[in-house]
């Protein structure tokens, strides 16, 4: 039997009492999950519980906390939104060895299942493409969005880093105790040139810190490697790995900015081409392209 409860062992549905680094995301309820493997997936829901259901896949590093930034736009799109911690970031278990994209499906009908979901549209930002482009071959999918997302094979700054080995375990925790001192800005400045409200540079830097507690949510160096190995898990993948759009049966829209440094633009048009789908191009960067235009994501997503 599945069993969900929220983080801190409170029981889903209700309320999680907020840590010192989330207490600005008091809109989201995190649950976990039990994986018949014997690891746990942690996940945020919020916006209505009778909206559309819609899962949104964060980005490399990222957390269940990414949902913050997509709270108001669930609730004005009537969404449920539903945002896991892919496995080893944020309070989810570390991925077995070997476990690809590709076994990710699976993880997530579990997540599907334990809120009672039948079918949900799919998102994916930045290097959460590819796990939404693996969701959406499964029949509970209703259609994929990507935003300012990774297509594989990919040859941006962190697919480059991650051949060599190392590299991004040692960065990311050196990044994450400079940004605890520096600020939310310095976390906001990886992803956008642009000046961000306070509450998004806090619900930002919340989904930086949270990803790379690493499962154990104590803010320590321990986490932080944990998270980053996950971080080099997936950026090596990128870059090595490929998706296959045909594949998928089902509708796919894109949403890109043509100043996105984080996420090159050619793979996404080229495989929205081989979908059949739509790409909307944006005069915006990397989380501009999301902050602009991530009410149409979930409007489009809901849409029967």
């Amino acid at each position: 039997m599945t069993r969900v409860t929220s983080h801190a062992e409170v029981p889903a549905g209700e309320e999680t009492p907020p840590s010192t680094e989330t207490e600005e995301i008091d809109a989201l309820r995190t649950a976990t999950v039990d994986l018949p493997d014997g690891r746990e997936l942690a996940y945020s829901v919020c916006g209505p519980e009778d909206g559309s259901p819609v899962v949104v896949h964060h980005g490399t590093p990222g957390s269940r906390l990414f949902a913050a930034l997509l709270a108001d736009d669930a609730v004005e799109a009537d969404v449920r939104l539903i945002t896991p911690d892919r496995p080893g970031y944020g309070c989810s278990s570390p991925p077995p060895d070997g476990w690809t994209w590709g076994d990710w499906p699976a993880d997530l009908t579990r997540v599907l299942d334990a809120e009672s979901i039948d079918r949900a549209g799919l998102c994916g930002f930045s290097g959460g493409g590819p796990f939404a482009i693996a969701a959406a071959e499964s029949d509970r999918a209703t259609r994929l969005a990507l935003s300012s997302a990774v297509v594989p094979p990919a040859d941006d700054g962190l697919a480059r880093l991650a051949r060599i080995p190392y590299a991004l375990r040692l960065l990311f925790p050196l990044f994450r105790a400079f940004a605890s001192v520096s600020g939310p800005e310095s976390v906001v400045s990886q992803y956008t040139d642009r000046s961000v409200s306070p509450a998004v540079a806090r619900a930002v830097a919340a989904d930086f810190h949270e990803a790379l507690a690493g499962g154990t949510n104590d803010g320590g160096a321990r986490g932080a490697i944990g998270g980053a190995s996950a971080v080099e898990h997936e950026s090596r993948s990128f870059a090595t790995e490929s998706v296959d759009p045909d594949r998928l049966d089902l509708p796919v829209r894109a949403w890109h900015g043509i100043r996105d440094d984080n996420a090159p633009a050619a793979p996404v048009r080229e495989f929205v081409d081989d979908c059949g789908g739509t790409l909307t191009t944006a005069d915006a960067d990397h989380l501009g392209t999301l902050l602009d235009h991530g009410s149409d994501v979930l409007r489009w997503l809901a849409t029967e």
